[in-house]
């Protein structure tokens, strides 16, 4: 029996990157998938590839009534809902204090954070009613280790680890698992449009951000490659099967290592230099 076998699974931000990597993970597994994103064309194209076993619902998560809409989708085609996965994103912007723009700050809490809340509001009704289901959050590494992503995006994600913990705090005596994902640097056309690429160029040449990472991951990652979206669906996988029944309220990090500390190969010249600044120091006290 395939891990999925049977199950339901709604995934916003569907339609390019992370999300469509795990749509096909999860059908290629058993689930009937929903598939849910703002690009229309991509999100049909997607559902055609993978068949019968999804279907495509155009949604702006940062709509409630589309949230809805999308929940409800899921059960009328599929008949019940067992796995929602909050993925939907926009890019993180960067700016100091002194110049953050507080309508972008909205903007961006309403799809990472916002949204998220949206989304297990209604799919809690119809897993509660079941008595099960399996809600994952993607945040990020940048929701609990600052200085790499910037102010409105990380806020937004620290802030959807937390609601994670809380929720299924809640939701456990109903048969409801909430856990949160945090992916590192992933070879996305996301990570290339927060670097300026335009979307479709961006989702098109994912080894643009490849090599951007690459050139990075010596200085920033113990594992010395580069995380692709299969590496996060993998985990979006065990986290909607049974195999993760005993786990909630838990955010999975997917990183490579990048909040585990400061890879050796970055620390070994300054552990070095404080060594000689050492012996330079005791050879000059001793003369």
């Amino acid at each position: 029996m395939l891990p999925l076998e049977g199950k339901v699974a709604v995934i916003t931000g569907g339609t390019s990157g992370i999300g469509a990597c795990t749509a096909e993970v999860f059908v290629t597994n058993g689930a009937k998938v929903v598939i849910a994103g703002r690009r229309q064309d991509r999100g049909q194209e997607l559902a055609g590839k993978l068949g019968d076993a999804a279907s495509f619902i155009r949604t702006d998560v940062s709509v409630e009534a589309d949230v809805n809409g999308m929940i409800d989708h899921a059960v009328g085609c599929f008949g019940r809902l067992d796995c929602l996965m909050n993925n939907a994103g926009m890019g993180s912007r960067y700016a100091a204090i002194a110049d953050v723009d507080l309508e972008q700050f909205d903007a961006v809490i309403a799809v990472h954070l916002r949204a998220v809340l949206a989304g297990m509001k209604y799919a809690a009704r119809v897993m509660a009613e079941q008595g099960t289901g399996s809600i994952i959050n993607v945040a990020s590494v940048n929701g609990f280790r600052a200085g790499l992503g910037g102010y409105y995006y990380s806020a937004a994600k620290a802030g959807s680890i937390h609601l994670t913990r809380c929720a299924a705090m809640e939701l456990g005596e109903k048969g409801i698992r909430v856990n949160s994902l945090s992916p590192g640097m992933i070879a996305t056309g996301g990570f290339a449009k927060n670097m300026g690429m335009q979307p479709d160029e961006a989702d098109g040449h994912p080894e643009y951000a490849e090599a951007a990472i690459s050139s990075v991951v010596a200085r920033w990652q113990p594992l010395q490659y580069v995380g692709r979206t299969d590496d996060i669906a993998q985990a979006a996988l065990f986290l909607a099967s049974d195999a993760s029944r005993f786990v909630t309220g838990q955010n999975l990090v997917v990183d490579g290592g990048i909040s585990a500390g400061w890879p050796i190969a970055a620390v070994r010249p300054d552990r070095e230099l404080f060594f000689r600044t050492i012996q330079a120091s005791l050879s000059a006290h001793s003369a």
